[in-house]
């Protein structure tokens, strides 16, 4: 179920933009075996299938898989440490995403299902080198409980109970990202309130849904 759910998040974010190339990278929490599936290094989410994928331990070894792993394991193993609510995890490079980590602006809470999903105000973690352990631990730092992070002149990460709801907080997140930027053209958005910030957050998370 983690291996496709995988390849399927790959080959929609290609499709949709949020990567070019194959740059970005996905992961997924396998419980049976104490460890995580992750998407392996510079290969292209259109081929790639599950036998391509590498099954890390939290300790970053090679539990299964012959590919050697995304450069960014070091931002997955930090996240799945700090995080044991978290059980899928998706990198993208998405433009209006991307233009806020450039920017380095923190994406405000100004759209109901944004800060549903994510818990508030998208924060932007110091820039450090990517693949290093000080880029992990700032990503994990700026996260917190919320679920999704943006990595300052480099992306977007959202986190979730599953790699379907990791890809939502990428795509609802990009989508925000956008209006957020179209909005302050018209004069400036308009934040919603702290209190009904957590409102809307306690509802997404105890009711929403079937």
């Amino acid at each position: 179920m983690e291996k496709r759910d995988i390849i399927a998040a790959g080959r929609k974010i290609a499709e949709s933009g949020m990567v070019a190339g194959t740059w970005g990278n996905i992961s997924a929490w396998d419980s049976s075996r104490e460890g995580y599936w992750i998407t392996p290094s510079g290969m292209d989410y259109f081929t790639l299938g599950e036998e391509d994928l590498v099954l890390l331990s939290i300790g970053n070894v090679v539990l299964e898989g012959c590919r050697k792993p995304s450069s960014e394991l070091l931002l997955h193993t930090e996240i799945y440490k700090q995080r044991p609510d978290v059980k899928g995890i998706v990198h993208t490079h998405s433009p209006y995403a991307t233009a806020h980590a450039v920017a380095r602006a923190p994406l405000p809470g100004i759209v109901e299902d944004m800060v549903m999903i994510v818990g508030g105000q998208v924060e932007v973690a110091p820039y450090c080198l990517p693949g290093t352990l000080e880029l992990a631990q700032g990503a994990v730092n700026a996260l917190q409980e919320r679920s999704a992070v943006l990595l300052a002149n480099h992306g977007l990460v959202g986190v979730g109970c599953s790699v379907e709801e990791a890809l939502k907080v990428c795509q609802v997140v990009e989508k925000s990202a956008q209006i957020h930027i179209m909005s302050r053209l018209l004069g400036g958005p308009a934040l919603l309130s702290q209190e009904d910030i957590q409102l809307m957050c306690r509802s997404y998370r105890q009711s929403y849904g079937q």
